[in-house]
């Protein structure tokens, strides 16, 4: 199965592939899951790490999930839209 990257408008990659997913991340770069039901994965700056806005996210993934993501990666518990107007506010 070939991967897929596609770059949106505010710059982050989001892959519709599943297979070899720890390859497609670029150094300088982190994965997240993001969504409610099907999550969708992006990849990310670590320079949003340092963001009020993105550490308020990371809040709430550790107050639903500790250490325990079911996608076997960081998991952000919010709606895809939120998350996309939260991180075009950090390009």
């Amino acid at each position: 199965m070939a991967k897929i990257l596609r770059t949106t408008k505010t710059g982050l990659r989001r892959s519709s592939s599943r297979t070899n997913r720890e390859s497609e991340v670029p150094k300088g770069h982190f994965a997240v899951y993001v969504g409610e039901g099907e999550k969708k994965r992006f990849v990310l700056p670590i320079s949003y790490l340092k963001d009020s806005s993105f550490q308020d996210l990371l809040s709430q993934s550790e107050e639903e999930f500790g250490f325990d993501h079911p996608m076997g990666g960081l998991t952000i518990p919010c709606p895809e839209a939120t998350f996309l107007d939260i991180i075009s506010s950090l390009s």
